[in-house]
C-alpha cells in the first residue's frame, strides 16, 4: 500500500514536473517572441549620446533618450519633447514650451529645469553643443514647462542642431546633467524619456533595453524619427558582431532579427535571398578621410593634402567598398543633388586621378617619403576597403601610407589623441544643415579651425536668410577643396538586413519603435 501511494505520488510529481517544464518552455517562447536582437558592428562607447557622434551609440541611445525636436522623413525638425516655440528679439531669444506630463524612466516628470540643465551641459561639453551654445548668454527655466535661451546673435539652424541625439541635446534629469560635467554619465544614470529604458550592459555580449510602460508618445503619426514611438517588443538586445559574415549568417539562421552595415559585395545575392529582407537607406552616407589639423606631417600642409587627393580615383574605391552601382555615386558635392545645399564649388578637386600631378604637388610640399599614418577599422568593412584602395593609389604617386588597423572602439579612443595618427577614416550620415557636419566643429577630431573656416563658420551660424546661408556654404565647400580638412569618398547608400518576419522598419535608419512581427 505504501508502495502504491509512493508510485502515485511519483506519478503526480512527474506530471507536475512535466507541467512546470511545459509552462517554462511556453513562457520562454512567449518571452523570445517579444525580444528583438540586433547585430551591431561592434561594442559601443558609453551611451552618453551628448558626448559622442559614434553611430553605434546613437542607434542604441535613440531608444532611451529623446530630444526637444526630431527629424521626420524629409529631415524637417518636428516637436518631440517640445510642444511649441517662438523667437523674439530678431531671433536672439528662443522660447520653448515643453509638453506636460512626460515622465523619465525613474518616474520623475520632465520639467524646464531638466531641459535647462541638459542645455547647459551640452553647451559646455557636448559633441555639437558649441555650434549653438557658444553664443548663449543665458539659459533659464522661465516656467515649469518653459525654457528661454538667449543668444548674442541669431542662429539660423538652431532647431536642426537640437533635433537628433547624435552628439546632440538629449534631455537628462537635472541632477544627472548638472553633476556629470565632461565625464560620460554612468550606466545607472542612463535615464531618459524614450520608449525603452536601459536594463544592462554585458561587455562584448549585449546591451539590453526594455519597454518603458510609462512612455508618453506625441500624438502625431510616426514619420522618420519624428511622431509617435510605440514600443511593441518587450526587450531589444544590441549584440556586438564585428564580422559582417557572421552578422549575415546570423540573420539567415534566425539567431538575429536585424543586422546593420552589410558589405556591398553581398547586395545582389541577399536581394534574392528569401531568408532576409534588405533595408536600403533613403539618404546617402559619405565616407570621410580626416586630416590631422592639430599636429603631425599634415598640419597646415595644404599642398600635401591636395597631393593626396589628386592621386585618388574615388570611383574605384566606391566600387570595391559598395559593389553594385545602385549603392554608390561618385559625387563631389558634400550634399547630394536635389537638396538645398547641393553645390558645385571646388568639385574639380574631388577625384582628379592624376598620380603624376600628385607627385609634383608632394615634391612642392617638401614631402620626402615619411610614412603617413592612416587609422582605420575593419568593423566597417567599407572603411577598410576604401583605405586599402587609396593606399595602393597613393603608393603609385610616391606617397607612403602606413595603415593602422584597429577595432572601432579603439579607433574612437585613438582619434581623440592627435599624436597617434595623421588621417583617420569614418563616415557621415546625411545632415539637414551644414552646421551638423562634424568637420565644421573645431573640437571634433581633425580640429579644423583655420582663420578662414573660423570666419565662414561664424557667418553661417549668424545668418538666418536661406539665400545668404547657401552663399556662405558655397564658400565653405570651396575652402574644403583648398585646405582639405577631410576628403569625401562619395555618396553611398548603405543597407541592412532583417528577418522577413519584421514589419514597419524605418528606412531612415535602424530604430525599432513602431516595428512588429508579421
Amino acid at each position: 500500500m505504501g508502495g502504491a501511494i509512493m508510485r502515485c505520488d511519483l506519478s503526480v510529481l512527474m506530471r507536475g514536473a512535466v507541467g512546470i517544464a511545459t509552462a517554462l518552455f511556453l513562457n520562454a517562447q512567449a518571452s523570445a517572441a517579444t525580444l528583438l536582437r540586433e547585430a551591431t558592428i561592434g561594442e559601443p562607447p558609453p551611451l552618453d549620446v551628448m558626448l559622442t557622434t559614434a553611430d553605434v551609440a546613437s542607434v542604441i541611445g535613440r531608444h532611451i533618450f529623446e530630444t526637444l525636436y526630431a527629424l521626420d522623413s524629409t529631415y524637417t525638425p518636428r516637436p518631440m519633447l517640445a510642444e511649441s516655440d517662438r523667437e523674439e528679439d530678431g531671433g536672439k531669444t528662443i522660447v520653448i514650451k515643453l509638453r506636460e506630463g512626460v515622465p523619465f524612466h525613474n518616474g520623475k516628470e520632465m520639467t524646464a529645469k531638466d531641459v535647462a540643465a541638459s542645455l547647459t551641459r551640452w553647451g559646455n561639453f557636448g559633441a555639437r553643443g558649441k555650434l549653438l551654445m557658444a553664443a548663449a548668454t543665458s539659459v533659464e527655466a522661465t516656467g515649469k514647462y518653459e525654457v528661454t535661451l538667449k543668444l548674442s546673435a541669431p542662429n539660423g539652424a538652431w532647431k536642426n542642431l537640437i533635433a537628433d541625439v547624435n552628439g546632440g541635446l538629449a534631455i537628462y534629469p537635472e541632477e544627472i546633467a548638472a553633476n556629470a560635467g565632461n565625464r560620460p554619465i554612468e550606466q545607472k544614470d542612463y535615464i531618459g524619456t524614450g520608449p525603452y529604458k536601459f536594463v544592462e550592459w554585458r561587455p562584448n555580449r549585449y546591451v539590453e533595453v526594455e519597454k518603458f510602460d510609462g512612455y508618453k508618445p506625441v500624438k502625431e503619426k510616426g514619420d522618420g524619427f519624428a511622431g509617435a514611438r510605440v514600443a511593441i517588443f518587450d526587450k531589444i538586445r544590441f549584440i556586438p558582431v564585428p564580422d559582417v559574415g557572421t552578422r549575415v549568417s546570423g540573420v539567415q539562421a534566425g539567431d538575429y532579427d536585424y543586422a546593420e552595415m552589410i558589405s556591398g559585395d553581398l547586395y545582389e545575392s541577399l536581394s534574392k535571398d528569401q531568408s532576409v529582407q534588405v533595408q536600403r537607406t533613403n539618404a546617402p552616407i559619405f565616407g570621410l578621410f580626416f586630416m590631422n589639423s592639430k599636429q603631425g606631417i599634415l598640419k597646415d600642409n595644404y599642398k600635401l593634402r591636395r597631393a593626396i587627393q589628386t592621386a585618388l580615383d574615388k570611383s574605384q574605391a566606391l566600387r570595391v567598398a559598395f559593389g553594385a552601382k545602385d549603392l554608390w555615386n561618385a559625387e563631389g558635392s558634400i550634399f547630394p543633388k536635389g537638396t538645398p545645399w547641393y553645390s558645385a564649388e571646388g568639385v574639380s578637386g574631388y577625384s582628379p586621378r592624376d598620380p603624376k600631378k600628385a607627385k609634383e604637388l608632394a615634391k612642392e610640399a617638401d614631402y620626402t617619403g615619411t610614412p603617413i599614418r592612416l587609422l582605420v577599422s575593419t568593423n566597417y568593412q567599407a572603411h577598410y576597403d576604401e583605405a586599402s584602395v587609396f593606399t595602393r593609389q597613393l603608393a603609385d604617386a610616391g606617397i607612403n601610407v602606413q595603415m593602422m588597423v584597429v577595432d572601432w572602439a579603439t579607433l574612437l579612443k585613438m582619434r581623440g589623441q592627435p599624436e597617434q595618427w595623421d588621417i583617420f577614416v569614418t563616415h557621415h550620415s546625411f545632415s539637414p544643415d551644414p552646421l551638423l557636419l562634424t568637420f565644421l566643429n573645431a573640437s571634433y577630431p581633425g580640429w579644423w579651425d583655420s582663420p578662414e573656416i573660423s570666419s565662414l563658420r561664424a557667418e553661417l551660424i549668424k545668418s538666418t536668410d536661406p539665400t545668404a546661408r547657401k552663399s556662405t556654404w558655397d564658400k565653405i565647400q570651396s575652402l574644403i577643396y583648398d585646405q582639405v580638412p577631410v576628403m569625401k569618398v562619395g555618396d553611398a547608400y548603405t543597407y541592412d538586413i532583417a528577418s522577413p518576419k519584421l514589419k514597419g522598419l524605418n528606412p531612415n535608419g535602424p530604430v525599432f519603435w513602431n516595428v512588429s512581427t508579421k
